[in-house]
């Protein structure tokens, strides 16, 4: 289907221009090392962006991004992404890390539908072996609720994605040795969409891992033809699974 360029940047200290995926979804984190990590989603990716990026160096780190988003609604996408006028999209975040895990927090302002969204993630690391982390997200919705808004954006607008007002993502990664990983991740939220992932990738070699995921997903509101339209999902109960070669350079 053709190719994109996801990454085009310019830094200098911790100042960014160019285009790059939503701090919304960068700074805090994704939703574990599954590959389908959004069958409850979780935001959207592709934007341009100027951000700033703050490390005091023991531990806290901070961004500010204005963020121009992606997507007018026209393929499938709920609502429009892109700003529709001067005022930017507006990501904030804060992090604190330390030996044991990291607590970090963003807040995004959806500047075309006037609606916040915010996601709160705890990373743990139980030992060597496994490491175990939850995010809790919650986002207003009245304007992305509202049909009279010329592009309906169906409740779920470039930020919070997720259905309804709050979502939980938890999972985690355990190691059996250096080549080999189990990784897993659970999801669901407010419209009762439920997502489990699960996955065992060994490394064959350094930079060529192979990744078998075995993925279900019970859609909540299948009948309302909700998230169906945001899978491409056929039926309210699903299973499906994939095998990965990738090769990293």
């Amino acid at each position: 289907s053709g190719a994109s360029l996801n990454f085009a940047w310019i830094q200098l200290g911790g100042l960014r221009v160019g285009k790059d995926e939503s701090a919304f979804n960068t700074f805090i984190g994704y939703a574990g090392n599954v590959i389908q990590d959004t069958l409850v989603p979780y935001g959207d990716f592709d934007t341009n962006v100027v951000q700033y990026y703050f490390d005091a160096g023991n531990g806290f780190s901070a961004v500010l991004s204005l963020e121009e988003g992606s997507g007018d609604g026209t393929l499938g996408a709920y609502g429009v992404g892109t700003i529709d006028s001067y005022v930017p999209h507006v990501v904030g975040g804060v992090k604190w890390t330390q030996g044991w895990g990291a607590i970090t927090g963003v807040l995004a302002y959806d500047s075309n539908y006037e609606e916040v969204a915010g996601k709160v993630r705890l990373d743990v690391n139980v030992s060597n072996e496994l490491s175990l982390f939850i995010i809790g997200g919650y986002g207003t919705d009245d304007n992305l609720n509202d049909p009279s808004y010329t592009l309906s954006a169906g409740g779920r607008g470039f930020y919070k994605q997720w259905g309804g007002n709050w979502a939980v993502w938890g999972g985690g990664t355990y190691k059996f040795n250096e080549k080999t990983s189990f990784n897993a991740q659970i999801s669901y939220d407010d419209w009762k969409n439920l997502g489990i992932a699960a996955n065992i990738a060994y490394d064959v070699v350094p930079g060529f891992t192979v990744t078998a995921e075995v993925d279900y997903l019970n859609a909540g509101n299948f009948d309302e033809a909700d998230f169906s339209n945001w899978t491409n999902a056929d039926k309210k109960s699903n299973i499906g699974g994939m095998l990965r070669f990738q090769r990293s350079f």
